[in-house]
């Protein structure tokens, strides 16, 4: 008897690859910018060098380079101070600025955007919640929070620490423990969600507006505005992280 040999079917190796990361001259100088203030463990007052010196020692132009210290200024990496020069901020604002951008470096895009669907399901159906059961005391918080926010001088890593507190203090108004616990576990992938999304607070006038949709609707005992509300900013974060 015979038997015909059969070869077994080829198969496609399933791999899953991490996209490239688009990054503009501008992120590159304020990479570069922090990793020298990090690497040289350059304290808080140290003035850096003039504008036309990073330009020349940079290689890149006058306009990307001032862009790029507005950016590490809303963040609190330095200290802009006009007519004296650039200098390095503070200790707490430098330690959280570079935690910040190590934690941006080390998540990959898709394990964001990952964990910003699994926010996304907390965050709308805890917005109606809260809109049912939210308290005047509730409602108050809810609005101090925005009201810091809406400080354009406020350091990055602050500003990013009174966007998680909104969203915390919605979730803590809805009542359910699992959902605070998740977000608890979530808490640095939710931070650097934010500040792959809002690269500095001058930036997030358009995150400004939508939080102050969802306060309205939780003010109004609107639970269908409020789920439509928060689905709507989750969605921005998706679409900016998708990009």
């Amino acid at each position: 008897m015979y038997y015909m040999f059969t070869p077994p079917a080829l198969e496609i190796a399933y791999m899953q690859m991490e996209a490239i990361e688009k990054h503009t001259t501008v992120d590159l100088v304020v990479e570069r910018i922090t990793q020298v203030i990090k690497e040289r463990n350059l304290l808080a007052g140290y003035r850096l060098p003039g504008e036309h010196e990073l330009v020349e020692q940079l290689k890149v132009s006058r306009p990307v380079l001032r862009e790029a210290l507005a950016r590490l200024q809303s963040m609190g990496l330095v200290d802009i101070q006009r007519g004296r020069g650039t200098f390095v901020g503070n200790a707490t604002s430098l330690a959280n600025c570079v935690r910040l951008l190590q934690s941006a470096v080390a998540i990959s895009p898709q394990e964001l955007i990952t964990y910003a669907q699994l926010r996304s399901a907390i965050e709308v159906q805890a917005a109606r919640q809260a809109a049912e059961s939210a308290t005047s005391e509730d409602i108050a918080q809810l609005s101090g929070l925005l009201k810091k926010l809406d400080d354009d001088e406020l350091p990055y890593p602050d500003a990013l620490e009174l966007d998680f507190q909104f969203h915390r203090k919605i979730i803590d108004i809805a009542g359910n423990p699992l959902m605070k616990n998740l977000m608890e576990v979530i808490y640095e992938f939710v931070l650097t969600q934010m500040a792959r999304t809002t690269p500095s607070q001058r930036e997030n006038a358009f995150g400004r507006k939508l939080h102050k949709a969802i306060l309205k609707a939780i003010q109004d005992h609107d639970a269908d505005g409020a789920e439509l509300a928060m689905s709507q900013h989750m969605q921005t974060i998706l679409k900016r992280l998708m990009v």
